[in-house]
């Protein structure tokens, strides 16, 4: 199995604040990742580093067969094509329709052909449940119905990673439930590799996957089939 995303000794800043040290993480293909942490440990500012939204400071990161340290901008979007992002807050445009905010994505990836377009556009409401939802406004959707045309939206490109920030937390635990249920049939029949920034500590003991936990600027994770937990042993300074 190959490996999508490998750091070794980054440091990870936000604008002059170090929020990261050290970071050593190697994640494959087709496994889930749970990321937790306290608001504001660096979550969201790891996940940012993965698709080039922010800058690695030291040490050596690759995503897919992207060098982070010295990737050109020109080859920004490429990489970020083979990815798919999910919004806690959603981020679809108000002002169309599900289908219109899905060819908006592919347009903009250079998709080409109507009729390719809205087939695959079809491809993925069906994948999420929401098939018959094309036509609605998103402020005619409930809030779990709108976080389904996210990950239909973050499918579009047949990602082999998908970076989910807090996707359960404006959810009811009902909602929440189900949304689990869906990444976790998307990570197996798909082979997508996903990782999910949350604070809902239960749903790991409910939906068991490996696991990324930081703490004082230290990231350390856990595979629960490996035979050993692999962390970052030095503490951020003060």
């Amino acid at each position: 199995m190959s490996t999508l995303i490998r750091y070794n000794n980054v440091d990870i800043y936000q604008k002059e604040q170090r929020v990261l040290k050290d970071v050593k993480l190697e994640i494959g293909e087709s496994e889930f990742w749970y990321l937790t942490g306290k608001v504001g440990s660096g979550k969201s500012s790891l996940m940012k580093t993965m698709y080039a939204e922010l800058p690695i400071e030291r040490g050596e990161g690759n995503v897919f067969e992207y060098n982070l340290n010295d990737i050109r901008e020109s080859d920004i979007p490429y990489l970020r094509r083979k990815i798919g992002i999910i919004f806690q807050d959603f981020q679809l445009l108000t002002d169309r329709s599900v289908k219109d905010n899905l060819l908006f994505v592919l347009k903009a990836t250079d998709w080409r052909g109507t009729e390719i377009m809205e087939k695959r556009i079809d491809e993925v409401l069906n994948e999420v449940g929401m098939q018959n939802k094309g036509y609605k406004m998103p402020h005619e959707l409930s809030g779990g119905e709108q976080q389904r045309i996210v990950i239909a939206r973050a499918l579009l490109n047949k990602p082999k990673l998908i970076l989910a920030d807090e996707p359960t937390g404006n959810l009811d635990p009902e909602t929440g439930r189900g949304l689990m249920e869906l990444l976790h049939r998307i990570c197996k029949e798909e082979g997508t590799t996903i990782i999910m920034a949350t604070h809902n500590l239960g749903l790991l003991q409910e939906f068991p996957g490996n696991e990324m936990h930081i703490d004082n600027g230290i990231l350390t994770y856990t595979k629960p089939n490996a035979k050993e937990t692999e962390s970052t042993e030095e503490t951020i300074d003060a």
